[in-house]
């Protein structure tokens, strides 16, 4: 372990006294004693960068790039994942320009450690105290419990939106962003297996470390790559949001305005879950998800039931919290023969690595 701490965290705890609990001098400078830290080299070395507590002063540099301290530099340059658990006053936490500087570091798929209600600096008490050093530290070994856990499993994902053309510059599509079936990814990755991922139009980065990404737009065109690599696959989860119905025809011109009202017939799309609930091995787990704006556990219960799944994930739509593009999510576990179970409201990173504990447990039962 390393501690580096940016120079107004020296105000409010002496580097002698992490330099005694961690056995190591705790680095500040870029240069000091005429000796220059290696930031790269710091940044390679990590297995996980921990920042607690986050202030919102930082949490802005982050997401923007800035690089005025040792700390900024060596975040810029680390490689490894990122968990953050920021601390500040609540009028801080909720403000706006932070909520979309955190959004921004979500985005780049750092990991948050939410805050919590209590008592503030301020003498207030709201949201935006840092998590206790025990839920932090329970982070840090639920992430490092991941590795191995799916070694050497061949998993299957699909994720994102399918995007139906009507003519040459206009689609059917939805809103979903990626970011579930991209965090599954990353988490399974981390945790050992090899993953081939599917993906319909998303501007998120690809997982670092994936073994295979395939890029495809409609719901068709993933029918058929899902259906050519499922055989060699041990888990197949499939998160991608598809379209259940596209234009019968497309026009191959741009659609004119001539009437008041447009008539598209439209045609089902493959049922890619359904299928391979039908040709799925004895030894593959098939894993489906469902979103359900209202009656989502009936939902999902008849959907696990009719795509012969091994387990359903129901993402309850809640506006602002769990739509999509959204950077947290709450889901329900649905297995044949096994109680429901309500896992609350997380980070899709948070939720990935749950879902990869659940598959870990199913596949080793």
């Amino acid at each position: 372990m390393q501690v580096m701490m940016t120079p107004s965290a020296a105000d409010f705890v002496s580097p002698l006294v992490l330099a005694t609990l961690s056995g190591k001098p705790v680095v500040m400078q870029l240069a000091e004693n005429n000796q220059w830290e290696n930031h790269v080299a710091l940044g390679r070395w990590a297995d996980l960068m921990v920042i607690a507590p986050l202030s919102c002063n930082t949490m802005a540099k982050m997401a923007n790039g800035i690089c005025d301290n040792l700390f900024l530099a060596v975040y810029l340059s680390a490689t490894c994942p990122v968990m953050l658990a920021p601390a500040m006053d609540e009028d801080m936490w909720k403000h706006p320009a932070t909520q979309k500087n955190l959004n921004i570091l979500l985005e780049r798929s750092l990991q948050l450690i939410p805050v919590e209600k209590g008592s503030l600096a301020s003498g207030l008490i709201g949201e935006g105290r840092m998590a206790e050093p025990e839920t932090i530290l329970k982070a840090i070994q639920d992430f490092f419990s991941l590795h191995h856990l799916l070694n050497g499993k061949k998993i299957l994902i699909t994720a994102g939106p399918t995007y139906e053309p009507i003519d040459p510059v206009r689609f059917l599509g939805n809103h979903s962003s990626g970011k579930m079936g991209y965090a599954i990814a990353a988490a399974c990755t981390r945790a050992g297996a090899k993953v081939t991922l599917i993906s319909g139009p998303t501007a998120l980065d690809v997982p670092s470390d994936i073994h295979k990404i395939i890029r495809v737009d409609t719901a068709a065109e993933m029918y058929d790559v899902v259906m050519k690599f499922a055989d060699d696959a041990d888990v197949l989860i499939m998160a991608a949001a598809v379209a259940d119905y596209a234009p019968a025809e497309v026009s191959s011109n741009k659609i004119k305005k001539q009437e008041d009202t447009l008539t598209i017939t439209l045609q089902r799309t493959p049922d890619i879950l359904k299928q391979l609930g039908l040709i799925k091995k004895a030894d593959q787990l098939l894993i489906g998800f469902a979103l359900e704006t209202e009656n989502g556990l009936a939902y999902a219960e008849k959907k696990l039931v009719e795509k012969n799944a091994d387990i359903i994930f129901l993402n309850q739509y809640v506006p602002g919290k769990t739509a999509f593009g959204s950077d947290t999510n709450q889901i329900f576990v649905l297995r044949k023969n096994a109680k429901t179970l309500e896992l609350p409201l997380k980070s899709k990173n948070a939720v990935a690595m749950d879902i990869v504990q659940i598959i870990k447990s199913m596949l080793y039962a």
